[in-house]
């Protein structure tokens, strides 16, 4: 069936030579290469800029613990992200710890998904279809800032892209157990970078009723495929429903204004989730089989996820749903193709949508990008305690903001400057698990040091008001504080010992 190769050739009759081996290649390259070159430069354009957010501090935190340390964590929190965490750790050893090392990864794995993206268009659509496809999947913002982000959202969306190709180059030939065993194996790396994204196999279902629906060998090997994909995800499935209330409680339910609300959330922008689903549709004018995979593999697990979170648990929260992006860019693709015929008016196109979606590019680079308004400047803070640091000097953090304030400041600090964290009793990696455990009688934990740097979120007039009512006596009764300075959604404030 032609829905799983590409169209056949144009009459090339009166054509003076026909292409050498050498120039079929280089045409074939280029179909991937150009659109994974230009979402690589783009992904990387001040990839270290902006500081890390607070999961992307936690990732560098899981990163820095050895193997034997991040599986015993996972058995009690994050367990669907333990592949993510031991690849990051490698990757760390290899490459270090910079905010661009650690977010290269993600960038790596966007310019694969759109190699993938061109290669699905191509074989389903036309040349013409693939290229742009993964030209625009290239310009999405949401691309852009999940390429930056030390998180395993670039590496689903690229597992999901390849799982799809592999498919259809299994139903290329279903007699052949190599490329059935490749579907599998993408559906398991699918599921282990993120469970929510095995929903991709509405679409393979919608794809398999086109191709195989008389194909019985072809059924048989899909589903042994699927069986054997989740019989191996098992464990990881089973982590995660323990854990999934103590990771994701905070997310609200649904309404039906979310189905809405969500596409710009997506794509990162109005504009541009306007743009890619009007060209989404301006190809259902054409091949409608190749369409209708497509459109599913976009939308329906969004509807899915939507109608599970109804539950006890919500999962509709736009990251959990990004790996929809290489579907919508593909049929976005495949609609600039049918709308523009020539290449000046791609050229042009492209331009129009580059300059559409600029101000959300430059506005996800500032240091602060990674925070929907404004945020905790770590850096500065860190800087601020480097700048007036003095031997002896020790820290205290408010417990109750889960790690993020003690992880943001330590990663900025230079590592040769330690400071003891006066009311942590035991730390996130001794107790294998993401948050500390305070010391129970903060008066007794004090040492007697001279000075003990507070680092709080917030605007508080007295940053001592922001510790629990016990740590704030315990300091009050021996300290005052000296001074304060408050970088971006914090306030830092140096005590000095009166007794």
């Amino acid at each position: 069936m032609a829905l799983l190769s590409p169209p056949a050739a144009q009459d090339t009759r009166g054509v003076p030579a026909p292409e050498t081996d050498h120039e079929r290649w280089l045409t074939s390259v280029g179909l991937w290469l150009w659109p994974s070159v230009v979402t690589l430069v783009v992904a990387t354009y001040r990839i270290g800029e902006p500081l890390l957010g607070r999961d992307e501090l936690t990732s560098w935190d899981m990163s820095g613990r050895s193997i034997g340390q991040v599986l015993a964590t996972v058995q009690h929190v994050d367990g669907v992200l333990s592949t993510y965490y031991l690849i990051l750790h490698g990757w760390r050893v290899l490459f270090g710890d910079s905010a661009a090392s650690l977010r290269m990864p993600s960038a790596l794995a966007m310019a694969g998904a759109a190699a993938c993206v061109a290669l699905i268009g191509h074989r389903l659509f036309s040349r013409r279809a693939g290229v742009a496809g993964g030209l625009l999947f290239a310009l999405v913002p949401a691309v852009s800032r999940f390429a930056h982000e030390a998180r395993p959202y670039g590496l689903v969306m690229l597992a999901v892209a390849l799982t799809a190709l592999l498919l259809l180059r299994a139903l290329d030939r279903p007699g052949s157990s190599w490329r059935w065993a490749g579907y599998a194996l993408g559906l398991v790396t699918v599921g282990l970078f993120h469970l929510l994204a095995l929903t991709c196999l509405t679409g393979h279902l919608v794809l398999m009723a086109l191709r195989g629906r008389r194909e019985r060998r072809a059924w048989r090997s899909f589903w042994l495929a699927v069986l054997a994909a989740l019989v191996a995800l098992s464990p990881v499935v089973v982590l995660g429903r323990a854990q999934t209330v103590r990771q994701i409680w905070w997310i609200a339910k649904p309404t039906a204004w979310s189905l809405v609300d969500i596409w710009p959330q997506l794509f990162y922008t109005g504009p541009c989730a306007g743009t890619m689903i009007l060209l989404a549709m301006v190809a259902c004018r054409e091949r409608r089989d190749a369409v209708l995979f497509c459109a599913v593999s976009a939308v329906a697990p969004v509807l899915l996820i939507w109608a599970r979170s109804h539950g006890e648990i919500s999962f509709f929260y736009f990251r959990y749903m990004l790996f929809t992006l290489p579907a919508f860019a593909v049929l976005a693709g495949a609609g600039l193709a049918a709308a523009a015929r020539s290449r000046l008016m791609l050229t042009a196109a492209f331009a129009a949508f580059a300059l559409l979606t600029a101000s959300e590019q430059e506005s996800m680079r500032e240091q602060l990008g990674h925070y929907w308004s404004g945020g905790p400047d770590f850096a500065a803070a860190a800087q601020t305690i480097q700048k007036y640091y003095a031997p002896g000097d020790a820290v205290a953090y408010p417990r109750r903001e889960e790690e993020a304030i003690s992880l943001g400041v330590r990663y900025y600090l230079p590592r040769d400057l330690e400071l003891r964290d006066v009311f942590l009793a035991e730390s996130p990696t001794r107790r294998n698990d993401l948050a500390a455990t305070e010391c129970p009688q903060p008066a007794r934990c004090l040492r007697g040091e001279k000075r003990i740097w507070l680092v709080v979120r917030g605007n508080e007039t007295d940053p001592l008001n922001a510790l629990t009512p016990y740590q704030s006596a315990a300091l009050r009764a021996h300290y005052t504080v000296s001074g304060v300075e408050r970088p971006s959604g914090l306030a830092v404030a140096l005590l000095v010992r009166t007794s």
